[in-house]
């Protein structure tokens, strides 16, 4: 089972994208460029945040590309593992914060059971 549901990126894929709206994917690559250029924050960390944030929003080709990018800016295994390993707790954040929303919904609910 080594398929997968995602197309393989290929230049033929990022071409048609070009081709259907090039003013649209000027502007992106322009944003993308300068995003991940050095500021106050240097590349590499742009980089790390990068992986985190495409684990949280689970794109592998995200995934992938930011982790090359951010080896190439000098990021290491442990660092990279590090970041996801944020992303991991900010993504299970989510869920124990949300769970407010439960507590006081069952709250709510037992409340107007007792009148």
């Amino acid at each position: 089972m080594s398929e997968s549901i995602y197309p393989q990126a290929s230049p033929d894929l990022a071409g048609k994208r070009r081709e259907l709206a090039p003013t649209i994917q000027s502007a992106f690559d322009a944003f993308s460029k300068s995003v991940f250029a050095e500021g106050a924050l240097p590349a590499k960390i742009k980089q790390l945040i990068a992986v985190a944030a495409a684990h949280i929003t689970q794109c592998p080709y995200c995934i992938k590309g930011h982790t090359k990018a951010a080896m190439k800016h000098g990021a290491s295994p442990q660092e990279i593992m590090e970041a996801i390993w944020v992303a991991a707790e900010m993504r299970a954040g989510g869920a124990y914060a949300h769970s407010a929303i439960s507590l006081t919904t069952m709250n709510e609910n037992h409340e107007r059971h007792e009148d």
